[in-house]
């Protein structure tokens, strides 16, 4: 896509016709940038609902649309379009809290296919590199004002296909003058994320440095903790086990709540954070009472 095109928002130089939902995806896109409320909603499940049920061939095109609309501090809705970014680029994201899968991106060997028999694969790639291509647009995000806007740009960079390093860069930079709790744990889990998808040993043993160090933050101990669990499969050591005993309380899992790994398994009857926790600490308990739909 010629970079005038994502500049200029030139939908119409966009071939929405290639894909399934593509007339769909443009609208919605049209909506967004409308200013109307209610319409940016909408647009906003739209595109969401498609990610949803594995139809994300015509949002691939309209990620570098969605960061724009993320730069822009005269759209109302910039976190909720940068979050749509994050998860058109996960694949099958929700509910996915093992140790094996919550940081994991589908590889390139696992053909996946979408509803419509589209290559999922070629979807999530062509989003990836929407997002290393447009890095520099993102990385001072990482800055904004807006609490919703830094965690949610956070979450879209980790899944960029390349330039891991600036985005690791920016990640540590960020957590050292990062004011805000959640933040600070959801940049935990990018660099973890990053780590995980890059085989980053270093950062394996960074994580684990940051859970035993009672002079970090609650909050960075628990999600370097999470993060380190991710990275490798060795046995959970008891000394971590007693940094989550002590740390990963009820009032961590709400300050913990509005991060997307968290959000995407929260239930109405455990929070996001304990729901990880019990899927990687106890990976064969019965989860029946705990879970919204007996039959799962």
């Amino acid at each position: 896509m010629p970079l005038s095109a994502k500049d200029g928002f030139l939908l119409e130089e966009v071939p929405w016709g290639r894909f399934p939902e593509g007339a769909r995806v443009r609208e919605a896109l049209e909506r967004l940038r409308s200013g109307d409320v209610g319409a940016a909603g909408s647009a906003l499940g739209t595109l969401i609902g498609l990610c949803a049920n594995d139809m994300r061939a015509a949002v691939a095109p309209a990620v570098p649309f969605l960061i724009r609309l993320g730069t822009d501090p005269e759209v109302r809705h910039r976190a909720d379009a940068l979050a749509v970014v994050g998860e058109m680029v996960r694949m099958r994201h929700l509910g996915v809290c093992t140790r094996a899968d919550m940081l994991r991106f589908r590889s390139d060997d696992e053909w996946s296919f979408e509803v419509t028999g589209y290559l999922q694969n070629w979807s999530m790639q062509a989003a990836r590199d929407a997002v290393t291509a447009d890095t520099d647009l993102l990385l001072p995000l990482l800055d904004d004002p807006d609490l919703t806007v830094r965690i949610a740009t956070a979450y879209a960079l980790a899944a960029a296909s390349s330039r891991e390093q600036d985005s690791l860069t920016a990640f540590h930079s960020r957590l050292l003058t990062e004011p805000h709790p959640a933040a600070r744990a959801g940049l935990v889990l990018t660099i973890a994320q990053l780590a995980r998808e890059h085989q980053d040993q270093g950062v394996v043993v960074w994580m684990r440095a940051c859970c035993s160090d009672p002079a970090q933050p609650p909050e960075v101990q628990v999600s370097a903790a999470l993060g380190w669990m991710c990275l490798t499969d060795l046995p959970v050591p008891d000394e971590l086990r007693a940094v989550l005993d002590t740390h990963a309380t009820d009032e961590m899992a709400r300050l913990m709540a509005p991060l997307p790994w968290m959000r995407a398994v929260e239930t109405t009857r455990g929070s996001g954070l304990h729901r990880c926790l019990q899927a990687m600490l106890r990976p064969g308990a019965a989860d029946i009472e705990d879970c919204d739909d007996p039959w799962s």
